[in-house]
């Protein structure tokens, strides 16, 4: 993750290849229920004044900021389809909300797509009184929520940024996490 960025742009391609490597991801009945809003220049310093209060300040040097939004409604409606059967569209029988996790997805192939694209970028939190800003400052639907926010550029640091929480907190190891056939 990168927390500081220069001021060189992200080129066009790249950009494109990010986001069409997003749709790309795995989503329970291929619902699709996720949007991006992709903000720069004015849209984005506009972004900035409030979207980024969760965030390093340096973040904001980012040129790019792309907000992933899940769609609950995309998967009630789909699962509601004859092939699916869930017709009252009752949200109690999913044990996990697919929507944030299909969203999370594919941020991550937004996060991998930009290192590919030889890129930094990092992903935070939207504070909760900055998400009825941001629907209606940027016409954003009430359905779609916002997941966090992916801040996207040319990194200005080589390694962890100083003080983030890699420099503070050791990786847990491989045989901690990590369990095969049997806990």
């Amino acid at each position: 993750m990168v927390r500081k960025f220069t001021d060189e742009p992200v080129a066009e391609a790249s950009l494109q290849r990010i986001l069409r490597n997003a749709l790309k991801g795995p989503s329970a009945g291929f619902s699709q229920g996720q949007g991006f809003l992709v903000l720069t220049g004015e849209e984005l310093a506009k972004f900035w004044e409030f979207g980024a209060s969760w965030a390093p300040e340096t973040v904001t040097t980012a040129p790019v900021a792309i907000v992933p939004l899940s769609v609950k409604n995309a998967y009630l409606d789909r699962y509601a389809k004859p092939d699916k059967g869930f017709t009252d569209r009752d949200d109690s029988w999913w044990r996990v909300p697919y929507w944030d996790v299909d969203t999370g997805m594919a941020t991550m192939l937004i996060l991998q797509t930009a290192v590919d694209e030889g890129l930094g970028a990092v992903f935070f939190g939207l504070a909760p009184e900055s998400v009825d800003r941001l629907h209606g400052e940027f016409g954003v639907p009430e359905d779609h929520d916002p997941i966090g926010v992916v801040a996207l550029g040319h990194g200005a640091e080589s390694g962890p940024s100083p003080g983030s929480s890699p420099t503070t907190v050791a990786r847990r190891d491989f045989d901690d996490v990590i369990r095969f056939g049997h806990w």
